[in-house]
């Protein structure tokens, strides 16, 4: 058993821990077992990416670009996690690539916002269809009771996701 799933109480394969009842699934075990299937996914999203020359922090920098619009550097350093300098290196290359572009903030002219391009968004869209189809090919060895828990559970993900979206500094328990 690995040890942060042993410190977790869940055992490394779904299929050893069984289903997960409603009176099994305390709020601890949910985020563990959550916590969990993430890093899995984590792991097949990485191999369902395609090789672009993109690194997975700048797709989803581009990612959180076109989602949300054009931010500044410093709230999208924080955003993604990753330091100021590192962000702006990363949007130097971005902007090299013809991927985002750099305008003056209309409210304050001083500042920089950085948005997606035209580009950016066709390469983004790329990355998605090549996941896409990849994907395809594992969601047929699933049988219709997995592809509809999948699709019913496309909500939860999404509502999942979208729960962190206060400001950087604000995030959950105040990691990060």
């Amino acid at each position: 058993m690995e040890i942060s799933k042993a410190r977790e109480g869940l055992p490394p394969d779904p299929e050893e821990r069984g289903p997960l009842t409603e009176e099994a699934l305390t709020e601890d075990t949910l985020a563990a077992g959550v916590a969990v299937a993430l890093e899995r996914l984590i792991g097949l999203f990485r191999s369902l990416s395609p090789a672009s020359g993109l690194s997975l922090t700048a797709a989803a920098t581009l990612a959180t670009l076109e989602r949300l619009g054009p931010c500044r550097l410093t709230w999208l350093a924080a955003r993604e996690g990753v330091t100021q300098p590192a962000m702006t290196q990363l949007i130097a290359r971005l902007q090299d690539a013809g991927l985002v572009d750099r305008a003056a903030d209309p409210a304050d002219g001083r500042v920089v916002q950085v948005g997606i391009t035209a580009d950016g968004r066709a390469m983004l869209a790329g990355r998605r269809a090549v996941r896409a189809g990849r994907l395809a090919g594992l969601l047929d060895r699933l049988g219709p009771d997995e592809r509809e828990a999948l699709a019913a559970a496309l909500p939860a993900m999404d509502a999942l996701a979208s729960a962190q979206r206060a400001e950087p500094a604000q995030l959950i328990g105040g990691r990060r």
